[in-house]
């Protein structure tokens, strides 16, 4: 069973939706499930065989958050002294040499990373590229529209 590294953040996440899950969703569901057997046959009964459904989702995304948490490795960074150096975790800001745009990313976990939210997956190629790297350096990676070229402007650890 190996660990996975998770933000404080990541970790909150997870165990809010576990939560919502366990003490909302499930009861609805079951609610639904027993509906739906009152009206008589199950054979055909399209109500029945999707809350069956359903639960079977919830129930499955129940075991995996529960697996991840088990296997979590929490990593706080805001305990961590910051050396300027790229870590699991971190804040970066970037700019990219192609159009001279500024963004800034936070390294994290597979179950957290969003592109949409600037959160990157620490193997993902960008964030293998950003690990280990610190302020000015320049970093380079392939994508699938081609190579990305960037400069490292900024590290926080918060």
């Amino acid at each position: 069973m190996e660990k996975e590294p998770i933000t404080v953040e990541g970790l909150k996440k997870l165990q809010n939706e576990l939560d919502d899950l366990k003490n909302n969703k499930r009861p609805k569901v079951v609610a639904a499930i027993a509906e739906a057997r009152a009206h008589g046959d199950l054979k055909e009964n399209a109500e029945y065989h999707a809350a069956k459904e359903q639960q079977g989702h919830i129930e499955g995304r129940v075991l995996e958050i529960n697996d991840i948490v088990a296997r979590a490795n929490v990593i706080d960074v805001t305990k961590i002294e910051n050396n300027g150096k790229i870590i699991f975790g971190s804040t970066v800001t970037v700019k990219d040499l192609e159009n001279k745009n500024k963004k800034s990313f936070k390294i994290v976990g597979k179950d957290e990373a969003d592109i949409g939210k600037s959160l990157i997956y620490f193997k993902s190629p960008m964030g293998r590229a950003l690990i280990g790297k610190s302020n000015k350096d320049l970093i380079s990676f392939k994508t699938p529209s081609g190579e990305k070229n960037f400069e490292i402007l900024k590290v926080e650890y918060i």
